[in-house]
């Protein structure tokens, strides 16, 4: 899958993942009027408000970019309807050939971290029968419990050819509490790094290895260390937009060659018309405020990569 990521993003110029972290104050009156209306205000109405607001944005900006990231918690806080809306978006995605990024963030031991592996990017049996239940590209994943905790992750990565995404140094203020901690003399997080890049020798792409990380944009300094310490890992850069990150903290995120790295923006996108910049379009056109805010942010990050070469 890998592979696949790194063509799409050659063919739309576009190192961006879209990130599907609808709340409901995201979601324009008259989705949520309408969902009310056929389901009532209960979970499945939120449900089906979420549905329709994702699959607005997906049909305008899945012909600039190569991927999309739903967050599942904001899907999980709807119950089992929340979930069926997951679901129903990480198809709709593959219908319009995007890669998804489940943001599950998982991480246990042993055989739950086994069932999450096989929940999220592989298959469980059933009888005679095997199913892909949720069937995202990669998954996120946190390290902290170890290599029994990701190592199941990888195992089904080597089987189904999926990917993923694991926590390296994350973009939000506290971050810094754990992950910048001094273990001889060295941040936790460039030894979390140098496990990645472990890892991910052992399960290469044709360029780029199926095991990637997550580093935030608001780090960018951070981010040049370890995109030495971690060069044939894919980076996942989260913190672009709405939490300050901007194109030219990127630059350093990326290889030589453009590539390497993949650029997050969530409500900076999907509620771009409750910006003063996108508020032109109303919430009746939200979705395509979103995709005036997909291409100014691919501009920037373009602009930025030709500005450092």
């Amino acid at each position: 899958m890998i592979n696949k990521l790194v063509e799409k993003i050659k063919k739309t110029h576009a190192p961006i993942v879209v990130g599907l972290d609808p709340m409901l104050n995201y979601i324009p009156e008259h989705i949520q009027k309408k969902a009310f209306e056929e389901y009532g205000e209960t979970l499945e109405g939120a449900a089906e408000a979420i549905w329709q607001f994702n699959k607005g944005i997906v049909d305008h900006v899945c012909d600039l970019i190569p991927a999309v990231k739903p967050q599942i918690a904001m899907y999980e806080q709807f119950g089992i309807p929340g979930l069926q809306a997951f679901q129903k978006t990480v198809d709709y995605c593959h219908e319009k050939d995007l890669v998804v990024i489940g943001d599950v963030k998982r991480g246990d031991i042993g055989s739950t971290s086994a069932a999450y592996a096989a929940g999220h990017i592989g298959t469980v049996k059933v009888g005679s029968k095997c199913y892909h239940p949720f069937g995202e590209d990669f998954v996120t994943v946190n390290p902290y419990l170890g290599s029994d905790g990701v190592k199941p992750f990888i195992d089904v990565c080597r089987e189904e050819k999926k990917g993923l995404f694991i926590l390296v140094k994350t973009s939000n203020p506290s971050s810094g509490e754990f992950q910048d901690k001094l273990i001889d003399g060295v941040p936790l997080y460039e030894l979390v790094g140098e496990k990645v890049a472990q890892w991910g020798n052992d399960c290469m792409g044709e360029s780029y290895s199926y095991i990637g990380a997550v580093v935030g944009a608001t780090y960018p300094e951070m981010g040049k260390k370890l995109r030495s310490i971690m060069p044939k890992s894919f980076i996942l850069v989260p913190g672009y937009g709405a939490q300050g990150g901007k194109g030219a903290d990127l630059v350093h995120f990326f290889n030589k060659d453009g590539l390497g790295a993949i650029v997050n923006s969530s409500r900076g996108i999907i509620a771009a018309y409750k910006q003063e910049e996108y508020a032109k379009f109303g919430s009746q056109n939200y979705a395509e405020a979103s995709r005036a805010a997909v291409t100014a942010m691919a501009k920037d990050i373009e602009e930025a990569l030709q500005g450092a070469k």
